[in-house]
């Protein structure tokens, strides 16, 4: 336990802060999980738009300094890498051809 008085508030402060901020987090890693779920299922159009939801939620954490700028970054990067390998990888697969009868 803190000593002083003023380091016993700061503990206090610190406690709040960090339950405020464990939630955004929370959200944040949440909706990349979902993304990268819907991602590796196959379901692009619906991946698409939770990877728009996953960015939006970093960049907020990031301007309200829960994450550090640089780390939002690192994350949008990389899923926005594995959305595009996987749209890639279904671009160029043929479509299975019909018998003509």
């Amino acid at each position: 336990m803190p000593g002083s008085k003023s380091s016993q508030k700061q503990a206090r402060v610190a406690k709040r802060k960090a339950l405020r901020n464990k939630s955004i987090s929370s959200l944040c890693k949440t909706n990349i999980t979902k993304a990268e779920r819907l991602i590796f299922s196959g379901e692009l159009e619906s991946a698409k738009g939770a990877v728009a939801t996953a960015v939006s939620a970093l960049d907020k954490a990031a301007e309200k300094g829960i994450i550090y700028p640089n780390n939002a970054g690192r994350r949008k990067s990389r899923l926005l890498k594995k959305l595009n390998e996987a749209l890639a990888s279904s671009a160029a697969k043929p479509e299975p051809k019909k018998k003509a009868s």
